[in-house]
């Protein structure tokens, strides 16, 4: 091209030290023939070549305009061929003039500005080409990977503890080498029918187990299954489906094992993962408010809610258990939109009055105004207060706002929610329109290890307090284990009718496997090193060994009252991601995943806290 034979002359490395007077006379002659030669060829090529007006656009600026006029212009045979053809020709000679314009400037500028142009211009290319259609997850920007301290652990010093621990990893070792062996890609294990299993909450997506227990696998040092699980990522995991997914479980289960993988391993194939769910899940944002749809059509982009929930509503647990996850997306694909989705739900709900200072469970996502008067710190609500807390945590203490909404919410629990049984059991009841129902559900059973981790940053004088109450609670809870035939907590146990920490209807008599009591006992022993969690947590090892370990793996059971287990041939991909994690965890020394470093997602997947630096501004990712 013209242009590069004419770069030498000008843009020499050395430009700064030319003066205009240090040429000879011959090489001012040389200059004037090479310049005299390129206007000749401009002009001839204007009249002689059929298409040069898209060669010196194409060659000096972006235009499209003559494109669309010779491709739409008359046929040379039609009458009025001939003023078409007028038209076009101004316009070459308009467009050349421009051409011969942006060179000169181009050709008189410094070669770093020149370079700096080019970046300038990559960078609007790159900024257009998301406005259209998001990211290219192939060509994500540059992000220099450091793996935060305690990914990995030292071996307890301890005999007991090390054997111990040593049985939880066997533990994974069988639940996880039956999950390859009989459901390998499956969504999850039948341990008794020694099968797949697939839940609907993932749609088609397949290999949630796999992804699930990822960063369990590389924190017990199980390289070799790792390895084989980031195989299976590479070569299978596909979210071009045409299915509807709950954006909640697929946000926590997906997009936190793969984000918690890349922070661990630093393999760039969990970034990209990553990346990729989340630009898929961000059309369910498209409502009136910004409130994201409980369920998404991955191909379409079309939301819903839950046809049971309040009126067309979106519930707290689900469209308030994003930010952690998405304010990672936000930091790794340098994409602002996941960060703002986030914020934007904090900004409706501050707008709305809080009853009793309390978060109803259902918003309608098209008037922003609660639904149904019912407020749960276990199902329905309770990641919601776990991701406030852990928000403020994984800014590394600098997301006030975020902070605010915790301990203000806290409050209310407390006042509203909070009761004492009979015989001195503390539990948390639900609230249902401004009555309560004493019951307490497993799930709820996470409070104990939350009101620990955020202990330490309340008011000087409640944090005293606030670490009785997890403890009582963590007491409370541990009853619910206790009083039960398998020594397994049921779904929910009431305080009623004489009755404290029992499961009275049959519906609520199962143990699924979950983990919530468990990461209380885990949390407990970081902030306390009382033995007596560990012994809980060893009981709860022994039960699940006895009742729920089979041939082909783990199994939850329908009734954990009864003498002898009926399982319900379901292993469940957290019990891999989160119960064995956090009782691996419990017999750790507390350098492995420290909580000043990493944060838990509500998954158990482990995320660096987003360390502060003096040029960053809260609520605002690296």
């Amino acid at each position: 091209m013209p242009v590069a034979t004419l770069l030498p002359f000008t843009a020499t490395p050395n430009r700064k030290s030319v003066s205009p007077t240090s040429f000879r006379l011959t090489e001012k002659f040389i200059l004037l023939l090479v310049f005299s030669a390129f206007i000749t060829l401009c002009f001839g090529a204007i009249f002689f070549l059929p298409d040069s007006s898209k060669l010196l656009s194409g060659v000096f600026f972006h235009s499209s305009a003559v494109e669309t006029n010779t491709r739409t212009g008359s046929d040379s045979g039609d009458p009025g061929s001939a003023g078409s053809d007028d038209r076009v020709l101004a316009k070459i000679r308009k467009d050349h003039e421009k051409a011969l314009l942006e060179a000169k400037d181009t050709l008189q500028k410094w070669p770093d500005e020149i370079k700096q142009d080019i970046l300038n211009e990559k960078e609007k290319v790159a900024k257009e080409s998301a406005a259209q259609g998001g990211n290219d997850v192939n060509t994500l920007p540059f992000v220099e990977y450091h793996r935060p301290p305690g990914a990995t652990g030292h071996e307890p010093q301890d005999p007991e503890t090390k054997e111990r621990r040593d049985k939880i990893k066997e533990m994974m070792k069988h639940a996880w080498g039956s999950y390859r062996r009989y459901a390998w890609g499956s969504n999850e294990l039948r341990p008794i029918s020694k099968q797949g299993h697939s839940s609907n909450l993932f749609g088609s997506i397949k290999g949630a187990t796999i992804v699930d227990a990822l960063d369990t696998l590389y924190i017990m040092e199980m390289f070799e299954e790792f390895d084989a699980a980031t195989d299976w990522v590479e070569k299978n995991l596909d979210f071009n489906v045409n299915a509807e997914v709950s954006v909640f479980e697929v946000n926590i289960r997906f997009v936190g094992g793969l984000l918690s993988a890349y922070y661990l391993s630093g393999k760039e194939v969990y970034r990209r993962k990553a990346v990729e769910l989340g630009e898929k899940l961000l059309p369910a944002f498209k409502t009136p408010t910004g409130i994201p749809w409980a369920l998404l059509n991955l191909k379409s982009g079309i939301g819903r809610n839950w046809p049971w929930a309040s009126g067309g509503s979106s519930i707290l647990a689900e469209y308030g258990t994003l930010h952690l996850e998405f304010m990672h997306l936000s930091k790794l694909s340098g994409n602002p939109d996941f960060a703002q989705k986030v914020m934007n739900i904090r900004k409706v709900l501050n707008r709305l009055d809080k009853p009793q200072g309390l978060y109803p469970n259902y918003l309608n996502p098209n008037s922003g105004q609660w639904g149904q008067h019912h407020v749960s710190v276990g199902g329905l609500g309770d990641s919601f207060y776990e991701y406030l807390l852990k928000a403020w945590l994984m800014s590394d203490r600098t997301d006030e706002e975020a902070k605010k909404m915790y301990y203000d919410a806290l409050q209310a629990i407390e006042t509203n929610l909070m009761r004492k049984s009979s015989s001195g059991l503390t539990y948390i009841a639900e609230w249902k329109g401004g009555l309560l129902e004493h019951k307490m559900g497993h799930l709820t059973c996470f409070a104990g290890g939350m009101i620990a981790l955020g202990a330490d940053g309340a008011a000087s004088e409640k944090t005293g307090h606030q670490m009785e109450q997890a403890a009582e609670i963590a007491r409370t809870c541990h009853e619910s284990y206790a009083r039960t035939a398998l020594k397994l907590g049921p779904e929910a146990f009431r305080f009623d009718g004489g009755v404290e920490a029992i499961a009275t209807r049959q519906n609520e008599k199962y143990f699924i496997l979950r983990p919530e009591v468990i990461e209380t006992y885990m949390y407990m022993w970081r902030f306390t090193h009382d033995p007596k969690y560990r012994e809980w947590g060893w009981e709860a090892v022994q039960a699940l060994e006895q009742h729920c370990k089979v041939e082909g793996g783990y199994s939850g059971v329908r009734d954990v009252y009864a003498s002898t287990p009926n399982h319900d041939d379901v292993q469940q991909s957290f019990y891999l991601a989160e119960t064995l994690k956090y009782l691996y965890l419990l017999f750790s020394d507390d350098d492995h995943l420290p909580f000043d470093h990493w944060v838990f997602n509500t998954e158990a997947h482990p995320l660096p806290v987003i360390k502060k630096d003096v040029t960053d501004i809260p609520n605002e990712v690296e």
